[in-house]
């Protein structure tokens, strides 16, 4: 990693966070504007979220995705759907206009589990998340990893609000019923998917469409990497205990581009280490359905965008990345 590149990507500890008095507070308040105005992404700790647990996730899901294709055919969903992105449904660089080829994993996708009370809104948002019956044990292990990042979530919001010297709930009062989504993603080694074509990999550069993304990752070769103005592409910082969050385009948008959505890819797998597998938990904080996003005005923010529906956003940045 580059150091002046991985200096721009701090890693935050929330537990003084959490239990600090008011100067500590302000302190990483600071540190995190800071970091979102360049990379947009940060590495946070002291979350609380217990690694087991995220081993389990990846054990049976791991379960599932070793399955004969044609199982896993039987939970086939489409790109914002819920159940089984197969290869070749996504690539995430149509999302800059980029003609490139398939990404190279298969995801297991997931959002919320509560129905909304408006037909409307639950005809495009909401349908019941599907299971494979084949891993029984992965749904109350995902439930609890979902609870977990809610609360973490809004506890990242909160210290962001504060961070552009705002009220703690500008954000978090957006986000009592958000429809969030939840992508297990494998990433198999070239055993599984042959040779990578010219410009293909696991995912395509890109940055993620909602508010704030929350990932844990594994270390790898063919793994994630983070695009700086000052840098380019360079390989992402790594620490097994942290999550990596990264601001998505709409809260990038929200502050006025003060703050950078991060652009990222993941590699494909090396060609000095060819059976690399990886797998990540990605969660992707988004906002109540029908929550009007207006960039925060000057001298906060620093770009005054069109006010936008959250949702039609994010239905045409979805549409954006499917391949047809």
């Amino acid at each position: 990693m580059n150091s002046s590149n991985s200096h721009r990507i701090p890693t935050i500890d929330l537990t003084p966070w959490l239990a600090g008095d008011a100067r500590t507070r302000a302190d990483i308040a600071r540190t995190v504007d800071e970091a979102l105005r360049t990379a947009g992404f940060l590495l946070v700790s002291g979350h609380g979220v217990d690694p087991s647990l995220r081993t389990r996730i990846r054990t049976a899901a791991r379960a599932f995705f070793t399955l004969p294709a044609e199982v896993k055919q039987a939970y086939a969903a489409k790109v914002g759907g819920r159940g089984w992105l197969g290869p070749g449904a996504e690539a995430n660089g149509y999302a800059e206009g980029t003609e490139t080829p398939p990404d190279l994993k298969e995801s297991l996708t997931f959002a919320t589990h509560e129905p909304f009370d408006d037909p409307a809104v639950d005809a495009e948002w909401y349908a019941p998340n599907v299971w494979p019956s084949e891993t029984p044990g992965l749904r109350p292990l995902c439930e609890e990893y979902l609870a977990r990042m809610a609360e973490l979530e809004n506890h990242l919001l909160s210290l962001l609000g504060e961070a552009l010297g705002l009220e703690p709930d500008f954000f978090t009062r957006h986000m009592s019923h958000p429809t969030y989504g939840f992508n297990i993603n494998w990433y198999p080694g070239r055993d599984v998917i042959g040779e990578p074509q010219p410009g293909q990999y696991r995912i395509g550069p890109h940055t993620d469409f909602g508010t704030l993304t929350i990932l844990d990752r594994q270390s790898g070769r063919g793994g994630l990497q983070v695009f700086t103005d000052e840098g380019g592409w360079d390989d992402a910082p790594y620490d097994p205990d942290a999550f990596t969050v990264n601001v998505g385009d709409l809260l990038a948008r929200w502050t006025g581009d003060r703050w950078q959505s991060g652009r990222h890819r993941v590699l494909p797998p090396p060609a000095d280490a060819p059976a690399e597998e990886l797998m990540s938990l990605v969660y992707f904080g988004e906002c109540t359905p029908g929550t009007l996003v207006e960039s925060v005005p000057a001298p906060v923010g620093r770009v005054a965008y069109e006010p936008v529906d959250s949702h039609v956003y994010l239905r045409g940045k979805l549409d954006s990345i499917t391949v047809h």
